[in-house]
């Protein structure tokens, strides 16, 4: 019988405005945590959470979670490409403004964003993001909360002990 691995949370670190939450969360649940970028970022000294500088080459954070990511883990990152990488390979993948990316979503997602990219290249002024609200950390923190829930009810319980 093979065990399932725990759920681990990648967290695509260099721009997450939700890190501080990931951890509690995280602690909460007892999970494990991945915080991944191009270089040294600083994350607290606790056992669940590993700090990873996966290199300054281009796409190397996102290399490194995609190449790892897993059916049951979570992803939390703003990059579309990424997420999709991720979705396609089973994870669960949340915006830090609790936006999820999932496998009906990331086509038009990812089409919507290669048009505003060749928009602006061409001299187009499409204005950025929204900035991030207080509302958004509390959504980021209800889909987290939500998704860590789905994964766990969907895993298969632990055989039971036998009575001594």
């Amino acid at each position: 019988m093979t065990e399932t691995a725990p759920t681990r949370i990648y967290v695509d670190a260099d721009a997450c405005p939700v890190k501080d939450e990931i951890y509690k969360v995280a602690e909460r649940h007892g999970l494990p945590v991945s915080v991944v970028a191009g270089s040294f970022i600083r994350v607290p000294a606790h056992p669940l959470i590993e700090r990873i500088a996966a290199g300054s080459g281009m796409d190397a954070a996102d290399d490194w979670i995609a190449e790892r990511v897993q059916p049951g883990d979570i992803v939390v990152t703003a990059d579309v490409p990424l997420a999709s990488r991720c979705v396609k390979a089973g994870a669960e993948v949340l915006a830090p403004n609790g936006k999820p990316f999932s496998e009906a979503s990331i086509g038009m997602t990812l089409a919507v964003r290669n048009l505003m990219t060749d928009l602006r290249s061409s001299g187009e002024i499409t204005g950025g993001p929204r900035g991030f609200t207080p509302r958004d950390r509390s959504a980021f923190l209800a889909a987290l909360d939500t998704t860590i829930r789905r994964i766990a009810r969907r895993r298969p319980s632990p055989p039971a002990q036998p009575q001594t």
